[in-house]
């Protein structure tokens, strides 16, 4: 979750960022499909619950 978190959210020289609501989001519909659901859980608990922000 971290890897991809990290990888799409940033603003990249090739693409705009996409946001970290717009990838909380995506984790969660894949929440148990592409992503494990205990991982898929806590990860939005630290985005969503404890206002957790990827360091610029």
């Amino acid at each position: 979750m971290a890897d991809l978190l990290e990888a799409m959210v940033p603003h990249r020289p090739y693409r705009a960022g996409l946001g970290i609501d717009k990838e909380v989001a995506d984790i969660e519909r894949g929440r148990g499909k592409a992503y494990e659901a205990n991982a898929a859980n806590a990860c939005m608990r630290l985005f969503r619950e404890k206002n957790y922000a990827i360091p610029t």
